[in-house]
């Protein structure tokens, strides 16, 4: 009698929901304190980190203050409390989050390891 194969889904492994994925350098964390300090928002509110559809390279990351809602994935540094939602997640855990400041202007910089094209903007990726 023939053996049966059976062909096995090889699933990807599943995020760690305990662990946020995205970093935030110390350069970033104060310039969040201090945007949420200006805004003068309860101490619940925190820093949302999202992916949304669109930019020019098909994903665009998003950020701004709010409260941590059901299903999130809720990370402290140093006092300070980020939010992100799970549909985002997948695509931006392992992201670094910086601030930085030059010639042309300052803002928040992106590094995410998932990304497998970027905009020149840097506020667009594809993955």
């Amino acid at each position: 009698m023939p053996e049966e194969t059976q062909s096995a889904v090889v699933e990807p492994p599943p995020i760690d929901r305990s662990v946020a994925g995205v970093i935030l350098t110390p350069r970033a964390q104060q310039r969040v304190k201090e945007m949420l300090s200006k805004e003068g928002l309860s101490e619940k509110a925190g820093l949302r980190v999202a992916v949304t559809g669109g930019g020019c390279s098909g994903f665009q990351y998003e950020l701004n203050f709010d409260d941590r809602k059901e299903g999130d994935v809720a990370v402290t540094f140093d006092g300070l409390n980020v939010y992100i939602d799970e549909i985002s997640l997948p695509y931006i855990a392992g992201t670094t989050l910086d601030f930085v400041e030059g010639l042309h202007g300052a803002g928040f910089r992106f590094e995410n390891p998932r990304a497998s094209r970027t905009c020149g903007c840097g506020s667009s990726f594809s993955a």
